[in-house]
């Protein structure tokens, strides 16, 4: 029987957050790319929360935007509310965070992907994964046309072999009732895969026109929005905002809870995945911290032009009836209509350690891998890893070096050495405290820390680069200027530090040393400075940081040199860990499980201890 026949550089299968940006980052190095999803209607799609960033999560934008990626541009052209969030402490934990408009956000991203040149969007299942001699050479769809390739990037999110749940209804389905991949499993076992079977939840979403806000709290907005991308005006985002809302669980929901837990999938052994521990549902949340007799709830807008609003914070997979009782004993929600049910979501993903740092499988060259797939959770996350699998494919196809970004360079280099290093039984979430160095991987200077590797690799234009340069030069002129420009005790002077409760000078001092007050800002300068330039804000913002936390960036940057030592000392792809003496058994199974490609990298490995490290080292030193 005659089947199509196509030949393509990259094949990318799935175009969620991960698959939108590795089929991006091909085509836009000059690679004809194939993308495939289920659905053309689930392209960029949000089937969880109504949001982009957070936590950590938007320093991930900011760096996938700083490389050369979509998420960022999009997120700010189709936002409807952005927060700084903790705004209050110090700048390592700045974190932007924005509400989206769902559609128009995965209606803008499929518009860039149906107009980037030498991009093709198929709609197609994906059954086999194609090798020949260790090597992807393509993939075989369900209608049994083949498209030849000459890397292949897996980001198939949570679809494969996706099953939704809650009380007894279980589906076979994708999520928002899409359809789900069934046979690729199967595929990337016969080559040697080891999978994972994972678990994810979602929230029911109530008609907001049913529900009473007065009885809730309002969540505004920031008066000035500062967008995720670095290219974005920002005059572009002072847009008008819509509100989020929040309310509270108490313990009659909690009762409703408890007394139905022999009713809940989660506890009854019908879901076998296993679930995101830093984003529990509402009944993991009520049994594992039994002594709290509230949760946050958030209401938040699924876009502008629905009534549709997200219950932010009770995900679930109870059954109908009780889920119903659940919402209706919140405060605001009490008459609430429920449009669709929380449901939790099963699906396989694989084993991260059988990759690269690079998102390349060990085993299969060619083969790259990126998003949830990979045993993550969360949209940012995804993208992220969809860029560096779309960077590194094309690498591979354009005989070029593959690139790594290292701990001490981003949260995507933490993201990924996480996932490959370490042993991950649950959905991995990024995480402020999983940086060691996260005073210097602020969101504000994502630019400067990876805007020159995106030019490198060239999804970052000549124009774009030189702006960053000159931003940079900006900076340090200003810094040299405010350590040089000294300052007398005299009344004047005086007189400004009372004015912002600042302790009065006893001698000169450098226009630096007043900005090194805790209660000074940049901005105050202008008052006593008649030499002040008129920059920009993200200039005079890094002015500001990296004169006010000079020292301890220093000490930082003294860590990272101590860090790239070890980085630096790779380890041979041919090293037999058998034959090296005093090598504990359980390293020497874990070493050559991940073949780590430095010593830094093994001495982050689960199971591999200081005292192996040593041995390596004299081992290969030795030898």
């Amino acid at each position: 029987m005659p089947y199509v026949e196509e030949q393509v550089d990259v094949a990318v299968v799935g175009a969620g957050h991960a698959g939108c940006e590795a089929a991006l980052a091909c085509a836009r190095l000059g690679l004809i790319t194939a993308v495939f999803t289920v659905s053309v209607d689930s392209i960029a799609l949000m089937p969880c929360n109504p949001n982009i960033g957070g936590s950590s999560k938007g320093h991930l934008v900011r760096e996938l935007d700083a490389l050369g990626g979509e998420m960022g541009k999009v997120i700010d052209r189709t936002f409807i509310q952005s927060k700084m969030l903790n705004s209050s402490k110090g700048p390592a934990v700045h974190s932007l965070r924005a509400q989206a408009d769902k559609a128009e956000y995965s209606r803008a991203m499929r518009m860039v992907l149906e107009e980037t040149e030498g991009l093709q969007i198929v709609q197609a299942e994906v059954t086999e994964i194609l090798a020949e001699n260790g090597k992807a050479a393509g993939v075989r769809l369900y209608s049994g046309a083949v498209y030849h390739a000459k890397a292949v990037i897996l980001c198939t999110g949570t679809y494969l072999r996706a099953r939704c749940i809650y009380g007894d209804v279980s589906t076979h389905t994708g999520p928002n009732g899409l359809m789900a991949a069934h046979y690729l499993t199967d595929s990337l076992k016969n080559l040697g895969i080891e999978m994972y079977r994972f678990k994810t939840g979602t929230p029911a979403r109530v008609d907001g026109r049913t529900v009473d806000f007065s009885r809730m709290e309002e969540q505004f907005g920031d008066e000035r929005v500062v967008p995720f991308s670095f290219t974005t005006d920002p005059k572009s985002v002072q847009i008008d905002q819509v509100s989020c809302w929040l309310t509270y669980t108490n313990e009659k929901t909690h009762e409703i809870i408890r007394s139905n837990l022999d009713r809940s999938p989660l506890y009854s052994g019908v879901i076998e995945g296993t679930g995101p521990r830093y984003c529990p549902s509402i009944e993991d949340k009520v049994v594992r911290f039994a002594d709290k007799n509230r949760h946050q709830v958030f209401l938040e807008p699924e876009g502008r032009y629905t009534s549709e609003m997200y219950v932010g914070g009770m995900s679930s997979s109870l059954p109908e009836d009780v889920q119903h009782a659940m919402y209706h004993s919140v405060p605001g929600l009490e008459h609430a209509k429920i449009v669709r049910n929380a449901y939790a979501i099963e699906y396989d993903c694989i084993n991260p350690q059988q990759l690269y740092p690079t998102l390349e499988f060990k085993k299969i060259k060619g083969l790259f891998s990126g998003g949830q797939f990979n045993g993550s959770s969360g949209y940012e996350e995804a993208a992220c890893q969809g860029l560096i699998a779309g960077i590194n494919a094309s690498m591979e196809v354009l005989g070029r070096e593959q690139i790594v970004i290292d701990r001490s360079q981003g949260y995507i280099g933490v993201l990924i050495d996480d996932l490959v290093t370490k042993e991950n039984h649950e959905p991995y979430r990024m995480m402020t405290s999983r940086s060691e160095y996260r005073l210097l991987l602020r969101q504000d200077n994502a630019d400067q820390r990876l805007t020159p590797i995106g030019y490198q690799v060239g999804l970052i234009t000549e124009e774009r680069y030189k702006r960053l340069l000159e931003k940079m030069e900006l900076i340090r002129r200003e810094k040299d200027r405010l350590e040089t420009k000294m300052t007398g005790a005299n009344a004047g002077m005086q007189a400004f530090l009372s004015k912002y409760g600042s302790a009065s000078l006893k001698t000169a001092a450098s226009l630096a040393d007043i900005l090194r007050r805790p209660e000074m800002k940049y901005s105050y300068l202008r008052e006593i400075d008649e030499d002040c330039p008129d920059l920009p804000d993200d200039v005079t913002e890094q002015v500001e940081i990296d004169i006010k936390y000079d020292g301890y960036i220093r000490r930082q940057l003294k860590q990272v040199e101590q860090f790239r030592k070890l980085e630096e000392k790779k380890i041979p792809e041919d090293i037999d860990y058998d034959v090296i003496p005093s090598l504990r058994l359980e390293a020497v199974q874990k070493l050559k499980l991940c073949k780590p490609l430095s010593i830094g990298q093994a001495s982050r490995i689960s199971g591999v201890s200081p005292a192996d490290i040593s041995v390596l080292l004299i081992y290969l030193s030795s030898s």
